[in-house]
């Protein structure tokens, strides 16, 4: 295990060392970090299942989501909670996801026809979800109309919160074993959790928020210390709703929408006292306390994606069916091209942007940590290999479709008709 790790610490030092020679090549983390991993997966063969496969895994995976989905709430821009347009972000999110889901259900349920329905939910959660990590440029790039960059990035940053609890439920059916109450037992465990998330990650991330705020004018804090509960924030709120058996995920999601919202909130106000009473603390050093938490989750992804190629050799010795394949493309493509048309059909917004919403839906850090986290709690053995082998064959398809087709995409969309109305 230490030479694992020892390996992927330095490949992360070297790729830092080098990060804006590699970009320029358009070399991004996740191709590193996962070649990387192939590479000492090989030297380390027989001691990476071991690895992958333990409890300690299982809780840093959980430990990892937590932050990022902590950090996915903070980092929405726009101003308003679901962005610049939020009736198309309504039907991507409410109607485009769920169905994305249904359709990787009813697809698994073809291809693997021994699965049940539960570990069909669990496997529609893992691969549905998008990230932009393997083409991290995309909600960036000036050649995408505003439209589309804003609900791209409001929905990076919501799905996966959204389906978090969706996937706890699968996952506590999945283990219920042959019980004819087991799905309404589960339903009833999920939203006791759920619910309990929810009034932590509130109570939490306002408190927080507020106590922060109140510190700061006291002089009480610095630069330093006003990151570093930044950064803690999350863990409170996954272990406080953890302790109290709620669902730690919900928790981390809903106090980031609760801290950014409050902190947004009291930083308005003091910029505005500040203007008019010549307040000479600058409250413009606020705007950094997220800047620790940003690196400290980009650390975590990178290791995500070393842990895909230590995961894709474990997959590549084994057995990979041609129905793996297939449903991986299709959940690439068609699993999230035609509900997004679909749940588009009668917006505002013109044919293109809606093809760009639908084309572009890379899969990364979020699908990697479901699948390992699904791959440790279930019981070893078919299933399990099964969500294994769907999770890396959909992340590094993802990387190659979306780390290259995406330019070809948004080149498109360049030569297209230039400007849209604006949404209604």
């Amino acid at each position: 295990m230490i030479p694992i790790v020892l390996a992927a610490a330095l490949v992360a030092l070297v790729r830092s060392l080098v990060a804006v020679r590699l970009q320029r090549w358009h070399i991004g983390a996740p191709a590193v970090m996962v070649s990387a991993g192939v590479l000492i997966g090989l030297a380390v063969h027989g001691s990476i299942a071991e690895a992958l496969n333990t409890e300690s895994a299982q809780h840093v995976a959980e430990i990892i989501l937590a932050f990022l989905l902590f950090v996915d709430a903070t980092e929405i821009r726009g101003g308003r909670l679901w962005g610049n347009s939020p009736k198309l972000v309504a039907r991507v999110l409410l109607i485009a996801l769920p169905l994305s889901v249904a359709l990787a259900m009813l697809l698994g349920a073809v291809l693997f026809p021994e699965l049940s329905w539960a570990l069909l939910l669990i496997i529609g959660c893992v691969v549905a979800p998008i990230d932009f990590a393997p083409s991290e440029s995309i909600v960036r790039d000036r050649r995408l109309s505003a439209r589309v960059r804003s609900v791209l990035n409001v929905e990076g940053g919501y799905n996966d919160g959204l389906v978090s609890p969706v996937f706890v439920f699968a996952l506590l059916l999945a283990s219920g074993g042959a019980k004819a109450n087991a799905p309404w037992d589960a339903l009833l465990t999920a939203l006791d959790q759920a619910t309990k998330a929810i009034v932590v990650g509130i109570v939490l991330g306002g408190a927080i928020a507020w106590l922060t705020h109140r510190s700061d004018l006291a002089g009480w804090t610095n630069e330093q210390s006003r990151r570093i509960t930044v950064v803690l924030t999350p863990l409170v709120a996954y272990t406080a709703a953890v302790a109290i058996h709620g669902n730690g995920f919900v928790a981390s999601f809903v106090c980031g929408i609760a801290f950014r919202y409050l902190h947004g909130v009291l930083l308005a106000r003091r910029i505005r006292r500040s203007a008019t009473s010549h307040e000479t603390h600058a409250p413009t050093a606020l705007t950094r306390d997220f800047g620790l938490i940003e690196d400290v989750t980009a650390l975590m992804t990178m290791t995500m994606w070393f842990v895909v190629g230590l995961a894709a050799v474990v997959m590549f010795s084994g057995y990979v069916g041609w129905q793996d394949i297939v449903f991986c493309v299709a959940a690439l493509t068609v699993v999230r091209i035609i509900p997004v048309l679909a749940a588009l059909i009668g917006s505002p917004a013109p044919r293109r942007d809606r093809l760009m919403l639908a084309l572009l839906g890379p899969r990364g850090t979020t699908t990697i940590v479901f699948g390992l986290i699904a791959y440790n709690a279930l019981p070893e053995g078919d299933a399990a290999d099964t969500v294994l082998f769907t999770t890396v064959l959909c992340v590094l398809g993802s990387v190659l479709l979306h780390g290259t087709g995406s330019s070809l995409v948004i080149r498109y969309s360049r030569s297209a008709a230039q400007g849209s109305p604006p949404e209604r």
